[in-house]
Formats: structure tokens, C-alpha cells, sequence
């Protein structure tokens, strides 16, 4: 299997900083600070927002193989990965995950979908590492239907 690599680099204190992530294979190198992840700021991403792409882009082509597999291939899956960052007494935490996804693929029923889209919650390796994260919820729509 794959061996793939982030890099982080942060400079400075906590609120003042600044930080760069970047991916081995060169296609993200963005900035990130303590603006973009905990408050307004838009000029940059944030590691919440990295997990979410993650996590949608696996689940989605975890989900367009298992259906594959099963004969029913998908044209299109398109997910969104909401999370949910919440603080307790030992600092922020990653406390939600809302998967929302729509898929089209032909000559499946809604009922299908939702047992498909429930097994690629359960065990697209993203979801399976966030095992962490107390609620996970999904929502699967059927393009089309």
C-alpha cells in the first residue's frame, strides 16, 4: 500500500503566527493561522477544513467501489464533510462530522443507496481513522431519483 506524506510548518506564537501545509506530491501548499482556523478568516485553509476534504473524497470513491462491486456502477458521487470543532477542558476537539452526499447512479433505489453510502461511512479508511470523532452523521440523497 501507499506511503503518503503532509508537511506543516508553523512560525511564531499561537495568535500571532503563521503556517504553511503541504502535501508530498506538490498539489496543496497553503497557508493556514490561528485566524482561519478559530475565527473569520478566509485567506487560508485550516486542518478541520483538510480532514473535511479528506474525509469527502474518501468516502465518495469508497462509496463509487462499492458499488461498483456490486454491479451498479455510479456516474457521479458528490459529498460534503461538515466538521464540527467544540473545545472541553483540555482544549478543541474535532466533536462532529456530518457527511452529506449525492450520488447518481442508475437503476438503484434509495433503500440501496442508504445501505451502500452506511457501509462507505463505516469503513472508507478516513472514517475508520477519525474513529475518535463521536458522531459521524450521514446523509445520502439519490441523484435523479
Amino acid at each position: 500500500m501507499a506511503n503518503n506524506t503532509g508537511k506543516a510548518v508553523w512560525n511564531g506564537g499561537l495568535k500571532d503566527g503563521k503556517g504553511t501545509v503541504s502535501t508530498q506530491s506538490g498539489t496543496l501548499d497553503a497557508r493556514y493561522s490561528f485566524g482561519t482556523r478559530f475565527e473569520d478568516d478566509v485567506t487560508g485553509t485550516n486542518p478541520e477544513e483538510l480532514i473535511g476534504a479528506a474525509h469527502a473524497g474518501c468516502f465518495s470513491m469508497f462509496l463509487a467501489a462499492l458499488l461498483e462491486g456490486a454491479g451498479k456502477p455510479a456516474t457521479s458521487v458528490s459529498t460534503d464533510a461538515k466538521i464540527t470543532l467544540s473545545k472541553d477542558d483540555t482544549g478543541p476537539f474535532i466533536s462532529k462530522i456530518a457527511l452529506t452526499t449525492e450520488a447518481e447512479v442508475p437503476g438503484i433505489t434509495n433503500e440501496e443507496l442508504q445501505e451502500f453510502a452506511q457501509k462507505a461511512k463505516e469503513g472508507c479508511p478516513i472514517s475508520r481513522a477519525l474513529g475518535a470523532v463521536k458522531e459521524i452523521t450521514l446523509q445520502a440523497t439519490l441523484k435523479n431519483a
